[in-house]
């Protein structure tokens, strides 16, 4: 499971979906917002939703940071023209905010804009999921920093597999809630069924208050399980994953997500030093981190350019797509002292991903790339097992005679990670 943060723009988009289905048209939540990038139209905005122009407005970053209040980057009650203004002289801007992990800098990129809500009364929400039980966080204290009064939060926890019906969802609410009571476990009730069947694994509501006597979100956030894409297309609609704020990502990163994002497989890319010399092309997400902290461990930190995975059985086309971006990263540079590059293939004995299919797609990559392998001096050290991985190092080994590209393959007979020493132990300075 990969756990994504959403924008509270799509967090609340869905809620609005969502809570009438699994309330049985008890709860309505009605989405006054619109959300503004770099390239948004303000002019067709305005036209398509023409109460920004006669509502109170609340305008924030929604770039997956919290505490915007105590960073000065929350604008209530404030006129269209007013928001308008405000933007614009925060759009593109790098800032630095201040959270309880820290400090983060980034540039300011995309706003949320929603009808401003006059209440109250500000409750604390948030369900989060673990493995052996999920759990419901109550709080008649919202709207402040929660970790400061969390004497008052109240919790359910939810063992795996427990039936729906046997859920006591008012039971645990604190009394002082009188009549309110009632609403607020339906409330939680609906979202509870919307985290399972849109596969969330974390919400948080702080605040939420009522309207008319109706729990309304005023904040939100979530995370989703990325896998659960596609089973979720109908529930998630067009919804993109952001980067984490302060994160800038590469195109080549950003490509590497999309491809991830169109499968059921993982493939992952983080590069580390463009112009390091040791390249990683791992299966697994464990193996990656081994082969990664193997180079780091033999004193090479300076010289490993990535950090990723492909894994979970990717097709042939994706694992071809993703060594390309690979290999086309790697072999844009001669390294400047004429030293050799040194490409890893590694990976631990796989279960159920074909090695042979997976090296069909690496291989078609090598071969597209052979004159610029050969022309950047980059040697390839090969260590896989798994279903038909017999046939896929025979087709990796005979690949590397025909185009005269120095590959040595090993099986699962040798240690995993041998293949780093042997690039490294003594070939790294050649």
């Amino acid at each position: 499971m990969a756990q994504k943060g959403i924008r509270e723009y799509d967090a609340k988009r869905m809620m609005s979906k969502a809570l009438p289905l699994f309330s049985n048209g008890k709860l309505r939540f009605e989405t006054n917002q619109v959300l503004i990038g770099p390239q948004s139209d303000l002019k067709a905005l305005t036209a398509e939703n023409p109460w920004l122009k006669t509502e109170k407005l609340v305008a924030k970053p929604d770039q997956l940071f919290g505490k915007r209040g105590k960073n000065n980057l929350l604008y209530v009650n404030k006129t269209w023209a007013e928001v308008q203004e405000w933007i614009a002289e925060r759009m593109n801007k790098t800032v630095t905010i201040i959270q309880t992990t820290g400090e983060t800098t980034g540039r300011l990129t995309h706003f949320l804009v929603e009808k401003f809500v006059p209440h109250d009364d500000e409750y604390y929400l948030a369900i989060t999921t673990h493995r052996e039980n999920d759990t419901i966080h109550f709080s008649t204290s919202g709207g402040v920093n929660i970790e400061e009064v969390w004497d008052s939060v109240v919790t359910l926890d939810i063992p795996i597999n427990t039936e729906f019906e046997d859920i006591d969802f008012i039971g645990f609410l604190p009394g002082e809630l009188g009549n309110k009571r009632e609403i607020i476990a339906e409330f939680i009730k609906a979202l509870y069924k919307m985290l399972i069947e849109y596969h969330f694994v974390y919400l948080e509501l702080n605040p939420f208050t009522f309207v008319n006597g109706v729990p309304i979100a005023l904040d939100a956030v979530a995370k989703v399980d990325d896998y659960a894409s596609y089973q979720c297309s109908e529930y998630w609609e067009d919804l993109k994953f952001p980067n984490p704020f302060g994160l800038n990502k590469t195109s080549e990163e950003e490509k590497v997500d999309d491809l991830d994002e169109r499968t059921g497989a993982s493939l992952k890319l983080t590069i580390l030093n463009p112009e390091g010399r040791i390249w990683n092309l791992v299966a697994g997400g464990g193996a990656s981190v081994i082969f990664a902290d193997t180079v780091v461990d033999l004193g090479y930190t300076n010289e490993l350019a990535n950090y990723g995975e492909y894994s979970g059985d990717p097709s042939t086309e994706l694992t071809y797509a993703y060594t390309k971006i690979i290999l086309d990263l790697m072999t844009r540079k001669k390294d400047a002292q004429g030293r050799p590059k040194f490409l890893l293939i590694g990976g631990g004995i796989a279960n159920f991903t074909d090695v042979a299919k997976t090296f069909t797609g690496i291989i078609q990559a090598i071969n597209e790339y052979q004159e610029k392998l050969k022309a950047t001096n980059v040697k390839i050290f090969v260590r896989r097992g798994g279903p038909n991985y017999k046939e896929g190092l025979k087709n990796m080994e005979d690949v590397g005679k025909r185009l005269g590209i120095p590959i040595e393959v090993y099986g699962p007979e040798t240690h995993m990670t041998k293949i780093v020493s042997m690039a490294l132990g003594e070939k790294v300075g050649v």
